[in-house]
């Protein structure tokens, strides 16, 4: 009796530091006593306002101070909201990486990016293989989404096993490869499992995400439909399966392909070496060479798929690529859903194609990657888990789930929606919130990690919603009497040319701040700088209900 009850006392914690109540930056730390394992390290793209900002990445300093406990990242598949901040992570936690084939493909060229591929240490695993470390035991089970290899983890630990699904869909029909194994679920629910962290993208929608033959038959549909024109394919570079699909139909068609954007190029370039893609001779053609032949028998498939403002469609429809234009006729097939936040720039690049006379195909063009809500009851069905931690979405998304698992008989209190930063604490005893550990955003500026914060941001949208006024203003030395100046130069405010009135006016109305500094005795720069842009905002938000970045510049001077 006595080893049983130290058995239910067996806890283990789980830490998201990313991913919950937002899509993107998914990474999970599992602890049990002195060992940590890490699911997933993945990137955010930068939402409307977070202007000048490339990446987002998770802040990782609770592993960071626990540094010596943390044993290896397992990753279940190589999308960026799973595998991005990887360089950016083993920098400062250089520990082994699990993946599955295609998914270290993907890491290795991140990694040669950065420069650390001789520095990390990596090791394939195949579905079905489990990988022994200190208290942990992690099952790598095979699962069908929008990209080859994906995987889900079974978590063994002294405490009970957590299945985490990772991104994934039920498709009895997949174009390419296997089903995902339903029989390990239910084997891994005859066990018995302490928590089920499930994919809830999806959790919305009824019933079942279709099959990516529907997708195939759409895209002969379209090809047959089109023989006179030019066909353009935008889609994820890492949908691999979606295009061998194209180059298939492509093939079938008697059309040469195109491949624009580098990180297409890369993606196709690792999955063709390591046989995840079966190119037929001759079908690839350099951009340079599509003037040797006509339009209906060329396809480019180009990335951009998201409105991104560097991808190959978005130059495209803009007329800034330097060797591809739109032209009136051409067939412009979308073959993904903008992911939310994208929804303006994607519309944006629409109407600019359809501008130059392109014509728009997004209908049955793309199939979601993740389960809908009755795949969702079936693997709840199969694995029967004590608790239920929803993971992967927005916090509208998650709390979907939770009605879900209720509706699948688990109790209120054992489901937990979860926010980052969140320490679970689970055993076969109870479930509960113990702490809470640091989870921001950490924002990636060009080579700069984390130097740009809020404060930065807010600075940024203030910029470039209205404008600069800069205030240049000469004082003598010792004296502060006025040398020169002020100076008034405006960017993004108005026109100088044509407010001659205006400027004149802000002139005075500085003047008038720095006579009042006078006559008070105000010696010090500081409160002179911020009685100048106090007085001036004043002035402009009365006169013009607008509210500009002032920004006084003191400069010392002789006579």
């Amino acid at each position: 009796m006595k080893e049983a009850k130290d058995l239910n006392e067996k806890k283990i914690k789980i830490i998201p530091l990313g991913g919950l109540g937002k899509i993107g930056m998914n990474i999970t730390a599992f602890e049990y006593e002195e060992q940590i394992i890490v699911v997933d390290c993945g990137i955010s793209f930068p939402e409307e306002g977070m202007l000048g900002i490339d990446l987002v990445i998770p802040d990782v300093s609770y592993l960071i101070e626990n540094r010596e406990k943390v044993k290896a990242f397992f990753i279940t598949h190589g999308h960026e909201d799973h595998i991005g901040a990887l360089p950016y992570v083993l920098k400062e936690i250089n520990v082994p990486i699990y993946a599955t084939k295609l998914t270290q493909g993907l890491i290795e060229l991140k990694l040669k990016e950065h420069n650390l591929i001789t520095k990390v240490k990596r090791k394939v695993v195949r579905h079905g293989q489990t990988i022994n470390l200190g208290s942990f035991r992690v099952e790598y089970i095979k699962t069908n989404h929008s990209i080859a290899d994906s995987s889900a983890l079974a978590i063994s630990s002294p405490a009970g096993i957590i299945v985490h699904t990772g991104d994934f869909k039920i498709d009895y029909t997949p174009l390419f490869g296997e089903t995902i194994n339903l029989q390990r679920f239910a084997e891994l629910g005859k066990k018995g499992v302490l928590a089920l962290m499930c994919d809830s993208t999806n959790a919305q929608r009824a019933g079942f995400t279709v099959s990516e033959k529907i997708v195939a038959n759409t895209f002969k549909s379209i090809f047959s439909e089109n023989k006179k024109n030019r066909i353009i394919v935008a889609t994820f570079a890492s949908n691999v399966d979606r295009v061998q699909q194209i180059i298939n139909t492509a093939f079938d068609f008697g059309r040469k392909v195109v491949i624009q954007g580098r990180s297409m190029i890369n993606v196709i370039q690792v999955a063709v070496e390591l046989e995840y893609m079966i190119i037929p001779e001759n079908i690839i053609i350099d951009v340079e060479q599509m003037k040797n032949y006509p339009d209906n028998q060329l396809v480019i498939i180009t990335t951009g798929s998201q409105g991104e403002a560097m991808a190959g469609l978005s130059r495209m429809a803009d007329s800034t690529h330097r060797t591809i234009s739109i032209r009136p006729g051409d067939q412009i097939i979308f073959s993904s859903t903008p992911i939310p936040g994208n929804e303006k720039a994607v519309s944006k690049v629409v109407n600019e194609l359809a501008m130059k006379g392109a014509e728009v195909i997004y209908q049955d063009t793309h199939v979601s990657g993740h389960a809908c809500q009755e795949e969702l009851k079936l693997i709840y069905s199969l694995v029967r888990p004590k608790y239920a931690i929803p993971v992967h979405g927005e916090y509208k998304h998650l709390q979907a789930q939770q009605k879900i698992a209720k509706m699948m008989r688990i109790e209120d209190k054992n489901i937990f929606v979860l926010q980052s930063g969140n320490v679970l604490e689970l055993s076969e005893k109870e479930g509960k919130i113990a702490g809470q550990v640091r989870a921001r955003e950490i924002y990636v500026d060009g080579l700069g990690i984390g130097d740009v914060g809020n404060i930065v941001i807010r600075d940024r949208q203030m910029l470039a919603e209205n404008g600069l006024i800069i205030i240049i203003i000469g004082l003598e030395k010792f004296s502060n009497h006025v040398v020169s100046g002020p100076d008034i130069i405006s960017r993004g405010f108005v026109y100088v040319r044509e407010a001659d009135e205006l400027m004149a006016k802000i002139k005075h109305n500085v003047q008038q701040s720095l006579e009042c500094c006078m006559k008070k005795n105000k010696m010090d720069w500081g409160k002179i700088k911020a009685t100048i842009k106090e007085d001036l905002s004043d002035y402009l938000w009365k006169e013009m209900k607008r509210n500009p970045f002032i920004l006084p510049i003191i400069i010392e001077m002789d006579r």
